[in-house]
């Protein structure tokens, strides 16, 4: 368990917090390109790591974020004209680019240059992989992007979801394998899933042993279980430095993926589910429950979301949500379900947001199946101190290649080391057309 001060350490994530200052090395996703549709359209209102922002997309196409409040009297720049390249402030006139410049000043004498030293706080932005992604930290001249492989490939499609929990409670959760045998597969019995199948070693053995390891990314895991006589399942998942993870879902060596848990402030995340067509295969078995509203191709429905809205925490929240106990049918829950409620992100929030909105984890009693927990927490406390006694750039801030790994399951001799045996199959950008055709045939 976490000491009461670990626990406020790695959970606050405002400006000049340690945690704070660690996500800021980073380039986080802010907000869907599609929010920012059309040029000169209506500003967003964003909310990242305890900070009111604006994104807007000005006339050339260029994304804007900024400061939600005005250097000049502090109004709200979302209620501001969006026109020639600029956000405009409605108070007085004064308009800003995306660089946070101010261009024009009409309120004041046209010899003035009063709008040369006035200048709205403004974070670079670039868009990747159907995402908007900002750069709050300290450098004038930002790092290059992570090279995380789902959000530079061509047909990858990005998933956002709003959770009223900390951030590192839905992180934990993804890293958390053995609760698949649990939460979402609780009901199900080894006799009604096919042999030989993922999901039919996981509902054999819901206990699987763990082994651990540092990476120049962050965490990895491997997580064995009884296969055949001479193989056992693994399942390999990753912690990527900030606020990534890489599931354990699918076969290792073709699954393209990547799940962000970004924080919006201490008390609310942004869960982002990058996918791409090759996330369907692994899923093998049929034994998930809650089908029909789980994510399909790596994403919802749109029919499962509630219409955004413009308020800070309005954007991409489900239906199902704690108001109305995520639609939880008892009967369903009696006779078919483990949980009662329908969907495995749903299944997911339910839990996380049960827990409050900054978890106490001095009242934790950690396992052994929980190492992976443990782990994680020691790696990016120990980064988040080096940054602020050491002034130590954290892991992967100027070498973005170290974030090109991919993670799954598959079948391995007993007898071999899984780290070696998986090296290969860990790698980014690399083709394993026998594997493809291997999931396309229903092999695993």
């Amino acid at each position: 368990m976490l000491s009461k001060e670990q626990n406020e350490f790695v959970g606050k994530v405002g400006p000049s917090t340690p945690m704070g200052n660690l996500m800021r090395q980073y380039w986080l996703p802010a907000c869907t390109s599609e929010e920012l549709a059309q040029p000169d359209g209506r500003p967003v209102r964003v909310r990242l790591l305890g900070e009111n922002l604006i994104a807007f997309r000005a006339s050339s196409g260029a994304v804007g974020i900024v400061a939600d409040n005005c250097p000049h009297r502090g109004a709200s720049l979302f209620f501001g004209r969006n026109e020639d390249e600029g956000l405009r402030c409605v108070y007085h006139g004064w308009k800003f680019d995306v660089q946070g410049r101010c261009v024009d000043m009409p309120n004041e004498p046209a010899e003035s240059n009063f709008k040369d030293k006035v200048h709205a706080v403004a974070y670079p932005a670039r868009e990747r992989g159907g995402a908007v992604w900002v750069y709050m930290g300290p450098r004038s001249t930002p790092p290059p992007l992570s090279d995380l492989e789902p959000t530079m490939v061509a047909d990858g499609h990005v998933t956002p979801i709003m959770r009223d929990c900390n951030w590192l409670q839905g992180l934990e959760g993804d890293i958390d394998t053995s609760h698949l045998g649990f939460l979402h597969l609780g009901a199900v019995e080894p006799e009604q899933v096919k042999p030989g199948t993922f999901d039919y070693y996981t509902v054999k053995d819901r206990a699987p042993r763990y082994e651990v390891v540092d990476t120049e990314f962050g965490t990895l895991y491997g997580a064995y279980r009884p296969a055949e006589d001479d193989s056992y399942y693994w399942r390999t998942a990753a912690y990527l430095f900030p606020c990534y993870t890489m599931i354990p879902t699918g076969v290792l060596g073709i699954k393209i993926g990547l799940r962000a848990w970004v924080p919006i402030d201490d008390d609310h995340m942004m869960f982002w589910n990058f996918t791409t067509p090759s996330q369907r295969y692994g899923q093998a078995g049929g034994a998930r429950q809650g089908r029909a509203a789980r994510p399909a191709g790596g994403y919802l429905d749109p029919s499962l979301y509630l219409p955004n809205t413009s308020d800070w925490l309005g954007r991409w929240r489900l239906r199902q949500n704690a108001g109305n106990d995520y639609q939880l049918d008892p009967e369903e829950q009696r006779s078919k379900s483990y949980t009662g409620i329908a969907g495995i992100h749903q299944q997911d929030q339910a839990i996380t947001e049960s827990m409050g909105p900054l978890m106490d984890r001095t009242q934790e009693h950690l396992g052994s199946a929980d190492i992976m927990i443990i782990r994680t927490r020691q790696r990016i406390i120990k980064a988040a101190e080096a940054l602020q006694d050491e002034q130590l750039i954290p892991t992967g801030v100027d070498n973005p290649e170290a974030f090109r790994v991919r993670t799954g399951s598959t079948l391995l001799p007993r007898d071999v080391n899984w780290l070696e045996a998986t090296a290969d199959l860990r790698k980014a950008f690399v083709e394993h057309p026998d594997l493809l055709a291997e999931a396309e045939a229903g092999r695993f």
